[in-house]
């Protein structure tokens, strides 16, 4: 059995699940999250109490039944939370400029760098070395992050770069002089 899978789900109250054929729609006070599952899992709702069913033993089906539980899990939690990564920028002259809902990012290279907000997610800069991802999509909050991570990766020898909080990077020892 999966451990996580068999874990019944509780609804909160302001939340609502709609299940339409393989579509999981949930909608809450943050906003509405539509997710497509399996055609081989089952979802059952009782009251306050989601429940996601396997119908057999085979490997697929163990796989996709913490899996799917797992999403729907999320979904609901994105609706009424939230999901929010918090990235630091390190290094002499790199900094992040809020302009809008866009971002401007001067990361050493001979131009800046603008990095508009998605659709459902909001860019907000703290100071001028903290970018804060937030939205209700855990999915998309962290491809984002990791967009924003990915233009100026942390540099091994100097740790320079744009970083997740509390990410600790692991540092190499230079060459040795003579």
């Amino acid at each position: 059995m999966s451990r996580i899978g068999v874990r019944p789900i509780t609804i909160p109250s302001g939340v609502e699940v709609k299940v339409d054929g393989n579509d999981v729609t949930v909608k809450g006070a943050k906003g509405e999250l539509v997710q497509t599952i399996s055609p081989i899992m089952s979802i059952e709702i009782e009251d306050t109490t989601l429940t996601v069913r396997r119908p057999d033993e085979t490997r697929e089906a163990r796989s996709l039944h913490g899996l799917t539980r797992t999403l729907i899990f999320n979904m609901i939690q994105g609706v009424t939370e939230g999901y929010s990564k918090k990235l630091e920028i390190h290094g002499t002259g790199y900094r992040v400029v809020a302009k809008g809902t866009d971002l401007e990012f001067a990361l050493g290279y001979s131009h800046p760098i603008t990095i508009k907000a998605p659709e459902g997610i909001q860019l907000a800069a703290e100071g001028t070395n903290k970018v804060i991802v937030s939205g209700i999509s855990k999915q998309r909050v962290g491809e984002v992050a990791a967009s924003i991570r990915k233009l100026r990766r942390p540099d091994p020898y100097k740790g320079k770069g744009i970083r997740y909080e509390g990410e600790r990077i692991r540092r190499k020892v230079g060459k040795a002089g003579k």
